[in-house]
């Protein structure tokens, strides 16, 4: 008896672990995302440009576009990304594509007015000549906000 309890609380207690490790693709992947969001707060446009798949596409509280109006209202500030504190995130890869989910707080500035919202942020990565690409970008508007 007390080797089969001893035995359960050690698989318990693996099956933990193993759990909350990410694989080094899925670190790669976060990395990448936290990079992004640096990059978008600071409008660098010139590290987001190679990131963004020209075919991405990019879904916000007021409408969706592509990969150069995300690019030019970055740039321009039409919403500047001060801010995004992340809460929780999570990284699915299916073959070469990658699924990031994320509960954000964001800071922005859009239309001149400074915002926070909370949200579920999905993004989409592609893996291509052995390098990731953003194909979607989605803003999901939490009713609650973030404790």
């Amino acid at each position: 008896m007390k080797k089969s309890l001893f035995g359960l609380i050690i698989f318990i207690l693996m099956a933990n672990i193993s759990f909350a490790q990410n694989t080094a693709g899925e670190q790669e992947v976060i990395q990448l995302s936290k990079q992004k969001w640096q990059w978008m707060a600071d409008k660098n446009v010139d590290k987001l440009t190679p990131l963004f798949d020209d075919k991405s596409v990019f879904v916000h509280m007021g409408g969706s576009w592509g990969k150069t109006p995300e690019i030019n209202v970055i740039k321009s500030g039409g919403i500047h990304y001060k801010k995004a504190e992340v809460h929780e995130v999570s990284v699915n890869i299916i073959g070469d594509t990658a699924i990031l989910l994320s509960k954000i707080t964001l800071l922005a500035v859009v239309g001149g007015n400074e915002v926070t919202n909370p949200f579920i942020v999905t993004e989409v990565y592609i893996k291509e000549s052995n390098a990731w690409k953003l194909g979607s970008l989605s803003f999901t508007k939490l009713m609650t906000p973030e404790k």
